[in-house]
């Protein structure tokens, strides 16, 4: 049995792992690479084998770096089953449809902007192809299948394969692989994308206590995260501190339309209810996000019963909270008249596309208005260049200069902390056989396998690159 590395090795985005069998090739998550032109190269080259020869592919959960690259590997030629949750399920079509649109519109503009440049030396530019289209995302969409958690399933001959709650966001999952070869069985972890425990909306990670093979994650794997407590209260400070007086702004918050923004909805609701931060007025900008809510109350039974309660009432209108949820772009662009008094959330989570841009190259400037970053930027995106300081940032082919207040929220973390990803693995009766460190920065996911040996005294425990070629 062979495993690949095709990404997030020594990296966050581009999750992706194929496994070769005696039996069968499959292939777990299908991600995106995020962050600049680097970025952008990566997922022109990705998929670079034969992916008609795939017999079935495992999602994790719906996020781009997860799942951002299905309609292309659909477009390639890929005609099996792709497994994943129940919730997943749902989620995925807004999401690769979302993905697809800004695709095709920033090929449209790259393709306006080379032919405006070219064009005054006499030459035509090419038209430029978006990575994946809308019809392709849809397409992608029906090959789909979604299961609860909790059931054994065989995708293929000598494969049984089950989903666990990552406690990530709504849907997301650990998957169990069980591989029988030449009569023996041997079992495969991927620890997808792991939440923290003790966090709003979703319910903590279901513990696994045995595996020959295990990929985890360890994006904040160097660090942990401030208790939820001093975060909320960063986060009252921060909306006090910017709605106070006559000359206060706006709070703009990039936040993935999947996950983040439920989660922000139900702190803020929970702030209005006790009377801390009353009569907010709340602009939730993302179809996405609409769509991803929508889709969050469909599946209401997978959140504890503190935020099923919350999100149902702030929703009806029965909490002190305005929430709108634009609809039509001249909403969007409306909300950019407002001087002060307003909440806006909108993707994407790291301000590398959609409607906070537009928000962030209207506020930014402004040193009455905050910043609130509340997840993980990764190198080479707007949101990252933010966090690190910079005086000026590039919007629209506009230098925008960086005034507002900046907070970054770390306690709102989806992902797992070193402390939390230990505790998780904690619950391992053994060591596995092999242990891989993924989804995270080359210096981190490194520190962290360190903290591994050292702490779980687990003797074989690898930080694979991409592209690393593993036998299992």
């Amino acid at each position: 049995m062979k495993l690949h590395f095709l990404g997030a090795s020594g990296e966050v985005t581009g999750s992706s792992y194929l496994v070769e069998t005696a039996q069968c090739r499959f292939l777990v998550d299908c991600g995106m690479f995020q962050g600049g032109r680097e970025a952008d190269r990566k997922n022109l080259a990705a998929l670079g084998f034969d992916v008609r020869s795939l017999d079935f592919v495992l999602l994790t959960h719906a996020h781009l770096d997860h799942s951002g690259l299905l309609p292309r590997l659909v477009a390639f030629g890929y005609r099996g089953p792709i497994y994943t949750t129940t919730a997943t399920a749902t989620l995925l079509p807004p999401m690769l449809k979302d993905s697809a649109y800004i695709h095709e519109k920033e090929a449209l503009w790259e393709t306006a902007r080379r032919r405006a440049k070219r064009g005054r030396d006499g030459v035509l530019a090419r038209e430029v192809a978006p990575l994946y289209t809308v019809a392709q995302a849809e397409a992608s969409t029906q090959q789909v299948h979604g299961l609860p958690y909790g059931k054994r399933f065989s995708p293929h001959d000598g494969v049984e394969v089950c989903f666990r709650d990552a406690g990530h966001i709504l849907g997301s999952a650990i998957i169990e692989v069980w591989v029988k070869e030449s009569g023996a069985q041997r079992k495969l972890v991927f620890s997808g994308d792991l939440g923290q425990p003790g966090r709003p909306v979703v319910r903590d990670p279901t513990p696994i206590e045995d595996a020959d093979v295990l990929l985890v994650e360890s994006t904040y794997g160097n660090r942990n995260h401030r208790s939820l407590e001093a975060t909320i209260e960063e986060l009252v400070e921060a909306i006090e501190r910017t709605f106070d007086g006559r000359s206060g702004g706006n709070v703009i918050v990039p936040a993935f339309a999947l996950g983040r923004t439920q989660e922000l909805l139900i702190v803020l609701a929970s702030l209005a209810e006790s009377g801390r931060l009353p009569n907010l007025k709340v602009f939730v900008d993302s179809p996405l996000a609409t769509a991803a809510t929508q889709a969050t109350l469909q599946h209401a039974d997978l959140l504890d019963e503190q935020a099923q309660r919350l999100f149902g009432a702030a929703l009806r209108g029965e909490l002190p909270i305005q929430i709108r949820f634009t609809e039509s772009v001249d909403d969007s662009k409306a909300l950019n008249t407002i001087r002060s008094g307003a909440i806006i959330i909108a993707a994407s989570g790291m301000c590398e596309a959609g409607r906070i841009k537009h928000h962030l190259q209207h506020n930014l400037g402004r040193s009455e208005c905050s910043v609130l970053i509340t997840g993980f930027q990764a190198h080479g995106t707007l949101g990252r260049r933010i966090v690190d300081g910079a005086r000026y940032v590039r919007i629209f082919q506009e230098d925008v200069p960086v005034r507002a207040r900046i907070y970054t929220l770390g306690g709102l973390s989806a992902h797992a902390d070193q402390s939390a990803l230990l505790a998780w693995l904690g619950h391992f009766k053994r060591a596995p056989e092999q242990c891989f460190v993924v989804h995270g920065e080359e210096e981190i996911a490194v520190e962290f396998a360190g903290v591994v040996r050292e702490r779980l005294g687990w003797p074989r425990v690898i930080v694979p690159t991409q592209g690393t070629i593993a036998a299992l």
